[in-house]
């Protein structure tokens, strides 16, 4: 009974946490001079989406997350059922106390993909970061920006900017993805697998439907 009780609350939990995903993306794009830039969403491969990111520490700033990524369907149309993601990593830093900041990555190229579907993988190290620029008009000018296989945002105190992620870690959460599925996936046989998404899903599948429903090039 009490197993039965204590997975029913985390599934709870993930549904929020879904729906928060959904929220923190349309409150982001809703306001198109303070967003990601159209050009760059349309453009994306993928998207990770962590909502309440937990930073905190004295010396040493710690970053811990959960969230979702999604990738885009066949032919670029629609996105498909998201996976379950952590986002962990540390660096010497002079925060003090716990905040919580969302966060937004997106993927935009076939080498980015490549290490989303790795069981865990370092921003910064396996794959190539850069803070991504902010508004609707904003464009990709810089090399770093224009190369980079994955581009991050963050969004702390209603202020939303790019923000650099170099040494964090990106794993998959096997543990919700049994929670939304059934089964103890990794992401890798979850996307672009033509699973159908799960129903705790609609809300953010609808919001990133509704912002960006195609890719274009």
């Amino acid at each position: 009974m009490i197993s039965v009780t204590v997975r029913a609350a985390e599934e709870t939990k993930t549904n929020e946490r879904l729906d928060d995903a959904a929220a923190m993306f349309t409150e982001i794009m809703s306001t198109p001079d303070k967003s990601i830039p159209q050009d760059l969403l349309n453009k994306s491969h993928c998207i990770i989406l962590v909502p309440g990111l937990k930073k905190g520490g004295f010396v040493v700033a710690a970053k811990f997350g959960r969230g979702f990524v999604t990738c885009r369907g066949a032919g670029g149309l629609g996105w498909g059922a998201p996976g379950a993601v952590r986002v962990e990593g540390g660096g010497v830093g002079l925060q003090i106390g716990i905040s919580s900041t969302d966060l937004v990555l997106l993927v935009m190229n076939e080498r980015g993909m490549k290490r989303l579907l790795s069981t865990k993988f370092t921003l910064g190290g396996d794959a190539s970061v850069a803070a991504g620029p902010v508004g609707r008009d904003a464009t990709a000018q810089t090399d770093a920006l224009m190369t980079a296989e994955i581009l991050s945002w963050s969004r702390s105190h209603g202020v939303f900017a790019g923000v650099s992620l170099d040494g964090s870690t990106l794993r998959n959460d096997i543990d919700v993805n049994a929670e939304l599925y059934g089964q103890r996936w990794e992401n890798k046989q979850i996307i672009n697998s033509g699973l159908k998404p799960p129903v705790a899903a609609a809300k953010l599948l609808a919001s990133l439907n509704k912002y960006s429903p195609r890719q274009t090039h």
